[in-house]
């Protein structure tokens, strides 16, 4: 085991794992930086390690490191200079009726549901959708710091509340919000919801005075993780400094 010299962590340890078939590109091989133990990740030190290029799976908490590739890129958005394009703002506007909750993160089976049918429309080719009920809430609803649960719903028809469209997990920490995980109606091949969640996030950053939305691994040639770069400006670390990515 080593540790991370940069960081004043001096209570944790860090181990890599055993190689494993990378999930973005095809033919790769990955392997992951492990942050332990995780009962000592609080939210303070779970906020240097965000900083420092990692993400948390529930309790897990990591980072690539790979031996032959630096693909994966961690991300932010200083939400002060973020300016919305025009596929954006049609987003904000199409969307600017859902009925939004923020919950305290705990299971709810039609959000469970949804889930289901997020993973089977989305990652059918692969081993995501064969996540159980176990697995979900060990993936998603653990945690040791600030988390929330974000429901996005069709406006209300009194007394009923609106159709379930999106579920967004994040973590709110002194220097931003971190997005965790979003799972959506990925039916209503109209809507665009993913992205309609990241402006959200970022308008909630800026009305907490938060400076940044953390948006997890850009990866350029994967269409599942290129996404990312069309939220300018958005922030790369790389070579262990924050820089700006350049989108499409």
């Amino acid at each position: 085991m080593t540790q991370l010299k940069e960081l004043p962590l001096t209570a944790l340890q860090f181990y890599a794992t055993a190689p494993y078939p990378c999930s973005y590109l095809p033919g790769k091989t990955a392997r992951s930086q492990v942050a332990t133990p995780s009962h000592l990740i609080h939210a303070d030190l779970y906020g240097e390690l965000v900083n420092a290029g990692f993400r948390r799976s529930g309790l897990y908490t990591y980072r690539p490191y790979c031996d032959e590739c630096n693909a994966c890129t961690a991300t932010r958005i200083p939400v002060s200079r973020f300016e919305p394009n025009r596929s954006q703002r049609r987003s904000w506007k199409k969307h600017a009726g859902l009925d939004i909750r923020v919950l305290n993160l705990g299971y709810q089976e039609e959000h469970y549901q949804l889930y289901q049918h997020y993973q089977n429309e989305r990652h059918a080719d692969s081993d995501l959708d064969q996540d159980n009920h176990d697995q979900y809430m060990q993936f998603l609803l653990q945690s040791r710091v600030n988390s929330r649960v974000v429901e996005f719903r069709d406006g209300p028809q009194d007394p009923y509340p609106g159709r379930l469209r999106m579920v967004s997990m994040i973590d709110i920490l002194d220097q931003g919000i971190s997005s965790v995980y979003t799972f959506f109606d990925a039916s209503n091949t109209a809507a665009s919801y993913g992205n309609f969640s990241i402006l959200w996030q970022i308008q909630q950053a800026l009305e907490l005075n938060l400076p940044y939305v953390y948006l997890g691994y850009y990866i350029q040639n994967s269409e599942k993780m290129s996404y990312k770069a069309k939220f300018q400006p958005i922030e790369g670390l790389m070579n262990d400094h924050w820089q700006p990515i350049i989108g499409p």
